[in-house]
């Protein structure tokens, strides 16, 4: 089966997040498995979800992984023109859910896993698909963990979020936040008697937009992003039951997207202290007044070395000296910070086409990563 075959079978499994994606990775078990390789798969608590790992070639030294996420994101809402879990090439355009974001380079490196199992590796090629990335990177941790405990991890790594097959280097830092301010209930014709938590919450936000205005003025600051600093965005509230009743709960979800030069612990520090304090000024009229900042989930940030053997090392494989670092989060910079595996990112598409109606990746971009790919296999076929 080539790339663009395996990823028509891929785009046809619905495996938005909260959905079960254990049907496409079996499939992939299977098919891997066929063909020679040596497949674990790693279950989550419900029985409904997996990562792969799978393995050709010797498995006494370290090789290189190719790693993906096989969830995508709700196609609820958008306006598709054509069947999003039925891939439709149009135009040399390849259109469905994940074709961009990034079932197209899992495809791409399976269909390299099958072409390796025909050859004689000495260095090995590895396979990592993991479930729940666009909630925050959440299942590759069990399949880290796994790595972590095995006595080889693999020499590098490339992660195959759309980049354009250029290289990318780098990635911010994400966690993201939910506060819960709690006040006082009254009517609103006696406002003043009880704590609105809308308003705890909005003095909360105006410390966040503080915060970003400093960062913007004064942060670091790296060119290489298109927004080169670090950003706290407020991305949701929700509060009150009643116009005519003083709110007494009020929740506010925010994040902070870091630079690897920024810490985002000290950051939450801050703003948990801010968030006392603000609290603490209606303790007077409701002592049970406060607002608690608990952590949804956080990944790291990617910051690879320009230096880097891994650089060097996909560069030659792509055939272009371009790097770039990346607006958004992967599981780059959890392999990179928890198994100290050189990482880079680097796949086919654009990321300006994921999470949008009639997604799509170019039949160009497949060919270009088939291309990477197979000159992959030839240096894993005489040694790095």
């Amino acid at each position: 089966m080539d790339t663009i075959e395996i990823l028509g079978r891929l785009i046809a499994f619905d495996t938005v997040s909260d959905r079960p994606n254990l049907p496409l990775i079996t499939w992939l078990r299977d098919l891997l498995m066929d063909a020679g390789a040596e497949v674990h798969l790693i279950g989550d608590e419900t029985g409904t979800k997996a990562n792969l790992y799978a393995t050709i070639g010797p498995t006494d030294r370290p090789g290189v992984l190719l790693s993906g996420h096989t969830d995508v994101v709700p196609v609820e809402g958008q306006a598709w023109t054509v069947p999003p879990f039925k891939m439709t090439e149009r135009d040399g355009r390849l259109h469905g859910r994940g074709t961009a974001d990034m079932k197209g380079f899992v495809a791409a490196a399976t269909a390299c896993a099958l072409k390796a199992a025909k050859r004689d590796l000495t260095t090995p090629l590895h396979l990592a698909f993991s479930h729940d990335e666009e909630i925050g990177c959440i299942g590759v941790r069990s399949l880290i963990a796994m790595l972590d405990d095995a006595p080889f991890v693999p020499r590098f790594c490339i992660v195959g979020e759309p980049t354009e097959m250029k290289v990318g280097t780098g990635h911010k830092g994400k966690t993201a936040l939910t506060a819960i301010c709690t006040g006082r209930e009254a009517h609103s014709a006696l406002a003043p008697t009880g704590v609105n938590a809308i308003h705890l919450a909005a003095d909360l936000i105006a410390h966040l937009r503080a915060i970003q205005a400093d960062l913007a003025e004064h942060g670091a600051s790296d060119a290489a992003y298109d927004v080169p600093y670090t950003t706290v965005h407020a991305g949701m509230i929700e509060g009150g039951v009643q116009l005519n009743i003083v709110p007494n709960s009020c929740r506010l979800d925010f994040e902070i997207r870091n630079l690897a030069e920024d810490d985002p612990d000290a950051m939450l520090a801050d703003i948990r202290d801010e968030a006392d304090r603000i609290a603490g000024r209606y303790h007077d009229v409701a002592p049970e007044s406060g607002i608690s900042i608990e952590t949804a989930f956080s990944y790291p940030g990617l910051a690879t070395p320009v230096d880097a053997e891994v650089i060097a090392f996909v560069t030659s494989l792509t055939g272009g000296n371009e790097t770039i670092k990346l607006a958004y989060g992967t599981e780059g910079g959890l392999f990179s910070r928890d198994l100290g595996i050189q990482t880079v990112i680097c796949g086919p598409g654009s990321m300006a086409q994921g999470h949008k109606p009639d997604e799509y990746v170019t039949v160009e971009q497949v060919r270009r990563c088939d291309a990477m790919l197979d000159a992959l296999l030839d240096r894993l076929a005489t040694g790095l």
